[in-house]
Parts: structure tokens; C-alpha cells; sequence
């Protein structure tokens, strides 16, 4: 039975958005661009409610976690440690959804038994929601 190979690529089951990100990440890895840089550029770009959060976050995190460095990762702020990204920001128009979100990635100390939350939404950054990411990101880098 003769197979035929097929060399087209496709980008089946992505988004558009998706896909941008993927070329996004794929720029990050070849770029020279100084990394805090780039993220206060990106951060700099975003919609007010969503660069409000992310400036905070971006001056909270290294208070609190100092080991982490900024670091762009798909287009997303994020925040790695020895080269890993740990955590991110993702703007709710990244992919159009209703509300930001702060994740994590599995370098991430977050392990709660059989099953953990590695996103939440954020639609404001008050007190109380700033107090439960700082515990959060503590634990992230413990």
C-alpha cells in the first residue's frame, strides 16, 4: 500500500490568536531584546484595567519573589526562575476573553494532592485578591 507524505503544514485546531502567539514565543526565543525591556514594552501596550494589573504585579513580584526574572513568554508577561517560567499574566484581549488572567506553569510549587488550580481570573486587583497572589507566588517559588 503506497502512502503519500504530506509536507503541508497545518495549523488545524489554533486559533488565530493562538497561532500569533505561537510566532510571538517563537521571536522571544531569538530575540536579543533585553527581557525586562520587552515586557514593560508589552505590559505598555495593553488596555488600562489590564496594565494597571500587570504594572502591579510587575513591581509586586520581584519584592516578593526575587528570584524570579521577567521574562515574555507567548506574548504574555511572565516571571521565570533559572530560565523556567513560573508564572504569567495573560490581558484579557490576548485572546478576547471577559477577564484577565495570573497562571502557572508546572515549574511552579502549586501541588495540592490530586488536583490544583494552575489559572485564576482577575477583573481587579484589590487588596484581598493581591494578599491571596502574593501567599500563591510565595508558595510558586518555594
Amino acid at each position: 500500500m503506497a502512502t503519500t507524505k504530506n509536507t503541508k503544514k497545518s495549523y488545524d485546531g489554533f486559533s488565530e490568536a493562538e497561532r500569533d502567539a505561537m510566532k510571538e514565543h517563537a521571536k522571544e526565543l531569538k530575540s536579543k531584546e533585553n527581557p525586562a525591556e520587552a515586557q514593560a514594552a508589552k505590559i505598555a501596550g495593553m488596555a488600562d484595567a489590564d496594565r494597571e494589573i500587570a504594572e502591579r504585579l510587575n513591581e509586586l513580584i520581584p519584592q516578593i519573589a526575587p528570584e524570579l526574572t521577567p521574562k515574555l513568554w507567548y506574548g504574555m508577561p511572565g516571571w521565570a526562575k533559572n530560565g523556567k517560567i513560573v508564572c504569567f499574566f495573560q490581558d484579557a484581549a490576548k485572546f478576547k476573553y471577559r477577564y484577565s488572567t495570573f497562571g502557572f506553569q508546572d515549574s511552579a510549587n502549586i501541588d495540592d494532592g490530586a488536583m490544583w488550580p494552575t489559572s485564576y481570573a482577575i477583573t481587579k486587583l484589590t487588596p484581598a485578591v493581591e494578599k491571596q497572589l502574593i501567599a500563591l507566588i510565595k508558595k510558586a517559588v518555594s
